[in-house]
């Protein structure tokens, strides 16, 4: 059981070195018994070996596969992943993050060469996938089993290392181009260029470097307008035009004494393209218009490595990692609210009041009180925020052999800073509501030549808001070796040392108290973490049959003190066509440097995702079902009913670290010649999990949660709280299956087959400690794992990723299916309306020539069979279709060529 551990760091230090002496040995005899073939060193141990010899379950993508498959980005192989749950890209302001058995990004280690990165820079929980160089990768490793000794014990979901190129003789240039087929954005270009000089075993040294850029175009929700039409809509329970007086253009208004909203327009259909007719004489905007299914993004990174070989067991290493990402992100038009205590308001003596001189359509019942109007303001278009990450890295490494020790030491330092600017449509809110006071702005219309000036005096665009940094700075050194022959060969011993400090800084600049709309408010936090560690692994082959591996790490938090976690495995092949395996170990994770130590607002700071009722200011309808509720007396129906909630995040001084237990046990068999089939059971446990509650908690048990939802003396609801906390556990488990298979060569050509898929047994969650535990398999529950977006995990009962390759001479192909389970929707919606999802399959096809001298072209079709993402009626998916799990693209060609020198 993975426990803290009250004892001194002295004890620590003898602990493991106890261990150390107790278990000494490593390679020298094993030099012999392998006959010269290369040992590695592969993800989930530092003592180097035969590849095929792993009893933990690892998989490894190598960098011809990212070819064949015509994969342009690190997202494209993360979504693919059996094992992963990662959300897609499309709307995600951090990035590409990677999220392993769905326990969330933050229990997924990442590394770069077998070293961390510094985290993105405001969550400081995970690296974006965005910032490494792909151009540079040799392969990928996922280690399956998690909470590992070795790398760290928060690797609770498992460890993902990517591993570059050790050295480059010559060079190449990359060109890539995505095309979809139907009209719109969504297109993607990618161009990357590599060159080295120098061999390490002729020269002693080498260099190189690679540069690699890519960017997409976005792709507006019009552009894909089938998708989220307003009949299939309806026919999920989700009708936009159920909606009821929230923002538009031209703007509902409402009065003093009459809180039913109104548009002067509705009766004339609104005003198309921004809005459509709405419930009860309302206009509402129309998402399809406004909406972005994805973002642009834009990508270029840098890596650069020099090696020296000082001799023939001695190497020197200097690599180098820039990469900056940028995502324009897109929203609805900025919106008229409430800034510094002034509402929006329009008197009667503006000319732009119905009835008046400015042309608005008199309004039966107005006596010249002032309006209350929630405007969307159209002449400015969408608001679109641009966020840029630039993630660096320096790692200097040094290798080799001294006597009977093979070594390694790094010292390594990153830096990640993130920034966020209001990049187009942004104004002062209190700016934009003293407009609507003067008469110089047009809530009910586009605006004169002097609404257009005035809009332009008061925009915020161009002007940064949020800046943010991490840093991680480390030493770490490894030594094993081997002392003495067991009957299954060399006892090996490996011995380590890891110590690390990381830091946060987060500010969000006085403007964004000026800017209303993006409701959030200025503020503050910083931390920091020094983390010593020391760990040790022990090989011992019991016999030629059997081999254990024991290791532990004990680690010393200057936050959390000190806690200790073992690991251990084996490996049992009783014939050359059988092999078991299988692993046990704890975790621990202390919770990231925002959690603990980041912003803490007073007030609220955001909004929900999804729309939901006021459980008291609009009652009476079925718990989490938005829409089914009436407003109380006296309250406007579009502010608290089937309406964004104001939402307070940030993070828990109170927080604790998490803990976790793990184990697996697998078999590899052969069972007939050419094919290879392996199945590995993986079991987690978690207690005191760090994450937020779900949203739709709060709202399908408003009793429970009450104190959670926190109002002003009025009764008007100021904030729901949604701090992280430390909630309950966390039980999951499946099997990992991967077959694999050759066909006899024959005239036609080389046809081997691949299946890699994983059925999930068991996700259970526990929302408070000693609560009862609910099932998510299969179904979206409530599931809450600290994920970075508001989107839930979706815990598919099956997934799998099959490929089908063929080759002949200079000519090669892929075919390779991507298949999603059926699974329950949300359906918090009415008894009529309540659906199942179904499976969902992409199939693609890739083929390659390299017949022309020095010239490689890959061309090939993604989704083959033009599949349109699965339609949900989870209220979190404005669109209704499932955004964080497939592409609203639809069917595309790319076209990739590289030409080598």
């Amino acid at each position: 059981m993975n426990k803290q551990i009250s004892s001194t760091h002295s004890k620590l230090v003898l602990s493991s070195i106890t261990l150390a002496v107790l278990t000494m040995m490593n390679q020298a005899a094993a030099q012999q018994l392998e006959s010269g073939m290369q040992r590695i060193e592969v993800t989930g141990s530092s003592i180097k070996r035969l590849a095929t010899g792993m009893a933990l379950p690892v998989s490894t993508i190598k960098a011809d596969e990212f070819t064949k498959r015509g994969m342009t980005s690190l997202a494209d192989i993360m979504m693919a992943l059996p094992q992963s749950n990662s959300l897609a890209p499309s709307n995600a302001g951090s990035g590409t993050n990677i999220n392993l058995r769905g326990l969330g990004v933050n229990r997924t280690l990442v590394l770069l060469n077998g070293r961390r990165l510094a985290n993105e820079a405001i969550a400081d929980g995970y690296a974006n996938l965005d910032v490494i160089p792909m151009s540079s990768l040799l392969r990928v490793e996922i280690l399956r089993d998690g909470a590992s000794s070795i790398y760290g014990s928060d690797a609770i979901g498992g460890v993902v290392n990517f591993i570059t190129k050790s050295s480059v003789e010559g060079g190449s240039v990359t060109a890539q181009y995505v095309q979809p087929e139907k009209s719109g954005g969504g297109d993607e270009q990618r161009l990357s260029a590599t060159f080295g000089k120098g061999n390490l075993a002729t020269d002693g040294w080498n260099i190189y470097g690679t540069i690699d850029g890519r960017q997409r175009s976005r792709l507006a929700a019009r552009d894909r307008a089938e998708l989220s039409s307003n009949e299939l809509l309806a026919s999920i329970g989700r009708s936009p035009t159920l909606g009821s007086g929230g923002y538009a253009s031209p703007a509902n208004f409402t009065t003093a004494t009459n809180k039913n909203a109104a548009n002067p327009y509705y009766k004339t259909g609104c005003a198309a393209p921004y809005s459509i007719q709405g419930a009860k004489n309302t206009c509402i905007i129309d998402n399809n218009e406004y909406g972005t299914a994805l973002h642009e993004t834009r990508q270029l990174t840098f890596y650069a490595r020099g090696t020296k070989q000082i001799s023939d067991d001695h190497t020197l290493s200097l690599d180098y990692m820039r990469g900056e990402s940028t995502i324009i992100s897109a929203r609805n038009p900025t919106q008229s609210v409430t800034a510094k205590g002034m509402p929006a308001r329009v008197p009667a003596g503006s000319k732009w009041y119905p009835g008046g001189t400015g042309g608005v359509p008199a309004v039966a019942g107005l006596k010249g009180e002032p309006l209350t109007v929630t405007w969307s303001v159209a002449d400015l278009g969408l608001a679109s925020n641009k966020d840029v990450q630039l993630n660096q890295r320096l790692a200097l490494v040094d290798e080799g052999k001294i006597g009977e020790w093979d070594y390694k030491g790094g010292l390594v330092y990153g830096h990640s800073g993130r920034k966020n600017y209001y990049n187009g449509g942004y104004v002062n809110g209190t700016g934009l509501n003293n407009g609507l006071a003067s008469g110089v702005l047009n809530p009910f219309g586009l605006q004169d030549e002097a609404g257009k000036s005035y809009l332009r005096d008061i925009s915020v665009d161009g002007q940064l808001n949020r800046d943010s940094t991490s840093t991680f700075a480390g030493i770490d050194a490894t030594a094993s070796r081997t002392l003495m022959q067991l009957p299954g060969g060399s006892l090996a011993m490996a011995v380590g040392v890891d110590i690390h400090r990381d830091t946060t800084e987060d500010t969000r600049l006085p403007i964004t108290n000026e800017v209303s709309y993006a409701n959030a408010s200025s503020s503050h936090g910083e931390g920091a973490r020094n983390v010593s560690a020391l760990y040790a692994e022990l090989d011992i082959p019991i016999s030629k049959q059997l081999t254990v591996n024991l290791a532990a790490r004990d680690d010393y938090f200057s936050d959390f003190g000190n806690t200790f976690n073992p690991k251990a495995s084996f490996r049992y092949e009783p014939s050359k066509t059988l092999m078991l395996r299988g692993s046990a170990n704890t975790g621990f994770r202390a919770p990231t440097l925002f959690d603990r130590y980041g912003y803490r607002l007073p007030g609220a700071n955001g909004n929900t995702a999804a729309k939901w009722d006021d459980p008291t200011l609009c009652p009476g309808g079925k718990p989490g079902v938005a829409g089914s509720g009436t407003a109380v007396a006296g309250a406007v129906a579009s502010e608290v009913c089937n309406v964004a909630l104001p939402k307070q995040t940030g993070s828990n001084d109170q927080l604790t670290p998490e803990t976790s237990r793990g184990w697996t046990l697998g078999m590899v068999v052969e069972p007939v010649k050419n094919l290879t089939v392996s199945l590995d059971y993986w079991n987690i446990r978690m207690k005191d999990m760090l994450a937020n509650l779900p949203e739709q908690a709060y709202f399908q048990d408003p009793v429970k949660y009450k104190d959670l939802f926190v109002r002003n003396p009025d009764g008007s609801l100021a904030y729901i709280k949604n701090v992280t906390m430390n909630l309950g556990g966390q039980k999951t488990a499946g099997i990992d299956l991967t077959a694999t298979y050759a066909l006899p060569r024959m005239d036609i050509g080389e046809f081997n087959f691949q299946l890699d898929g994983t059925y999930l047994t068991q996700f259970d969650n526990q929302l408070e400690k000693d609560g009862p535990y609910v099932s998510n398999v299969g179904r979206f529950g409530l599931a809450s794992n600290g994920t970075t977006s508001n989107f839930p995990i979706i815990t598919y009962r099956w997934k799998h990723t099959l490929k089908m390759n063929w080759k002949r001479g200079d000519w090669s192909s892929q075919l390779t299916q991507n298949y999603n389970s059926h699974y329950e929707d949300q359906n918090l919606v009415a008894a009529e309306y309540q659906r199942e999802i179904k499976p969902y399959s992409v199939w693609n096809l890739t083929g390659t020539y390299s017949g022309f001298k020095n010239i490689s072209i890959v061309a090939g079709i993604t989704n083959m069979f033009d599949e349109n993402p699965p339609v949900t009626n989870h209220s979190g998916y404005t669109f209704g279709y499932l955004s964080s799990a497939a592409s609203p693209i639809g069917r595309s060609y790319n076209l990739r060529m590289t030409y080598n020198f």
